[in-house]
């Protein structure tokens, strides 16, 4: 599979600026991120089209099939491959013969069902994926989660660029960060970064996953797929997140910023204990 894609992630625009006054615009160039549909299909059937920023395609293809249920390890992706096509970029991820059936199964169930978030479940009870499991949270000082923060936040071009983009990261246990992937879509961006781990063969238990959107549910089950045992998030928690970390055993920190972060945990003051070693 290619590493990387050569078409650009930003488009510069003309842009004009009026600030409250004056009576000069300011007229000037920008930089904006690219957004277009990327249709994924399997054995020539449709499966989804996300809006993404076009760039990393295929660790996004490939992060997509494990986080979203559809293969259970790298293996199971035997190729991607990218095609130009009308209006947006097609996918065309080739499955192992038994994840395609079991896939087309599923999508035979899943036939005149559509939704946003969690598509294709039967019922509320479906929600939980039960055969998530994480590893162990690895032992972080703090001191290495303010590097792993720091090294975020300078690792982000394109962002720097555009202020318009979400990131998701991987630290090693020291806080140093190894890899790190951009997108106009918070799921996008660790879908992507999931992809490379997938490909490089990163073990879990070796460090933990930083992003810097909401963490909502969604982002915790994605990271569970992975096998990862701890998620820090710049923004805040969703309730709904926090109860699946917990069910879990992920590590969740949160509100994560350069003076400091926050964790959660259940009980009165005196039995809670810091979950940062």
């Amino acid at each position: 599979m290619p590493r990387n894609s050569s078409r650009s992630p930003a488009r510069r625009v003309a842009a004009r600026t009026l600030r409250f006054g004056t009576s000069e615009p300011d007229e000037r160039m920008i930089d904006v991120p690219v957004e277009m549909p990327v249709e994924i299909v399997f054995a020539d059937i449709p499966f989804a089209v996300m809006m993404a920023t076009p760039t990393h395609l295929d660790e996004f293809g490939l992060g997509f099939c494990l986080t979203e249920g559809v293969v259970q390890n790298a293996a199971d992706v035997r190729g991607i491959e990218t095609e130009e096509v009308e209006g947006g970029i097609r996918l065309r991820i080739d499955l192992a013969p038994d994840r395609l059936s079991q896939h087309l199964a599923r999508r035979r169930a899943m036939s005149g069902r559509s939704g946003c978030g969690l598509c294709g479940i039967e019922d509320l009870a479906a929600i939980r994926r039960p055969e998530l499991a994480v590893r162990a949270p690895p032992r972080v000082a703090l001191p290495a989660l303010r590097r792993a923060l720091s090294s975020l936040e300078a690792g982000q071009s394109l962002n720097a660029r555009t202020r318009a983009v979400h990131a998701a990261a991987w630290a090693d246990v020291q806080g140093e960060v190894l890899v790190l992937r951009e997108d106009v879509g918070r799921h996008n961006a660790l879908d992507k970064l999931i992809g490379a781990l997938l490909r490089d063969r990163i073990d879990p238990a070796s460090g933990f996953i930083v992003i810097t959107s909401r963490c909502s549910f969604e982002m915790v089950e994605k990271s569970a797929a992975f096998g990862a045992g701890m998620l820090v998030a710049v923004s805040a928690p969703t309730s709904l997140a926090l109860d699946q970390a917990e069910r879990l055993g992920m590590r969740l920190i949160a509100i994560a910023r350069r003076d400091g972060v926050t964790t959660f945990v259940e009980g009165p003051p005196s039995a809670r204990r810091d979950l940062v070693a």
